[in-house]
């Protein structure tokens, strides 16, 4: 095959939608009908960048993509509202970004994130940002105070990495979501802390937070979150935009499990796991002198890392392709 045969469809513009009003941006990170493999969508010719200023980006200007549409062409949700478990319409086998903070136990469906990717929300007094990146498979939570401000995020319509780039609208600063750091604008060089975040079924954690509650469809915007909009992404083995570097130790797609021990990376991949994990569903390593222990399910297709005292860490779900591009260096599990 030597075209993309599932690509996102016409979706609808940035503004709240009334019946009958459509606006023609193409949805998310895909703005060409076709895209052949390897072919890259180069920022070349788009000095404007959305509008936002580059200058002294930490990242070459060449490898910042324009996804297609604008600023905020992919709305942000700023006030998401929340249903009870058994309100939320949601299948066992959905996929959902799972959030406990503070008591407060939050799932994100990712049939909403596939359309929205950035939920600005608040756990009590604390402000945090639930991303997502339907072309890089990670969702991420961010505590989004910074330097005594809390931010609110919104999405560029730039990739890096085919990675999204979220900016803040306090400085218009460009973040990167894989790497937590901002690439540009006042904030560069500024670093989010990341958040523990389980990327898993709705049944997995819906039976570990039977009081959780869920971000409710009622968005503001007119989405049909019934329909996901990159149906067969993560079997093809091609990409919409390109990276600037790969590696075929592991599939494009193949999904890992990524963990980060100071200047150590390491990624977990399932296929892996689902062989070495023991009878509990277990795998204890060190990385970087530091004992973990992860923990795989492949009935809920999910993976997450505990330090030695049992602590739930910061990790990141996400296709190979995506965990390789940022992290080069990374070590690999292998079969032994």
């Amino acid at each position: 095959m030597s075209q993309l045969s599932t690509l996102p469809p016409w979706a609808l513009g940035p503004a709240r939608s009334r019946p009958g009003r459509r606006q023609a941006l193409i949805l998310g990170c895909a703005w060409v009908a076709v895209l052949v493999p390897g072919e890259r969508a180069s920022a070349q010719g788009n000095s404007d960048f959305n509008g936002f200023d580059l200058t002294g980006a930490s990242v070459p200007l060449a490898a910042v993509q324009r996804g297609g549409p604008p600023r905020d062409g992919i709305p942000a949700i700023d006030k998401p509202r929340f249903v009870g478990a058994a309100q939320s319409g949601l299948g066992d086998e959905d996929r959902v970004l799972g959030l406990f903070l503070d008591g407060i136990a939050r799932a994100y469906p990712i049939r909403i994130l596939n359309w929205h990717e950035v939920v600005n929300d608040r756990f009590g007094q604390q402000s945090v940002a639930v991303t997502y990146c339907p072309l890089c498979g990670t969702g991420m939570a961010f505590d989004a105070q910074v330097a005594g401000q809390a931010l609110q995020f919104g999405v560029s319509g730039l990739l890096y990495n085919s990675d999204v780039l979220l900016f803040d609208r306090a400085t218009e600063s460009l973040w990167s979501q894989i790497t937590q750091t901002a690439i540009s604008g006042p904030r560069k060089g500024t670093r989010l802390q990341a958040l523990a975040l389980a990327h898993t079924s709705w049944a997995d954690w819906r039976a570990r937070h039977p009081a959780t509650t869920v971000l409710s469809t009622d968005t503001g915007f007119a989405r049909d979150y019934d329909r996901d909009p990159y149906a067969g992404y993560d079997k093809v083995q091609q990409l919409m935009f390109d990276v600037a570097q790969r590696d075929d130790r592991l599939p494009l797609k193949e999904w890992v499990l990524g963990v980060q021990v100071g200047d150590v990376y390491k990624a977990y991949p399932f296929s892996v796991l689902a062989r070495r994990v023991d009878g509990r569903g277990s795998l204890h390593d060190t990385v970087a002198g530091r004992r973990l222990r992860i923990d795989y399910s492949a009935q809920h297709h999910s993976a997450q890392v505990f330090d030695a005292q049992g602590a739930l860490l910061p990790s990141l779900t996400a296709f190979w392709f995506a965990w390789f591009a940022f992290h080069p260096s990374t070590e690999i599990l292998h079969l032994r």
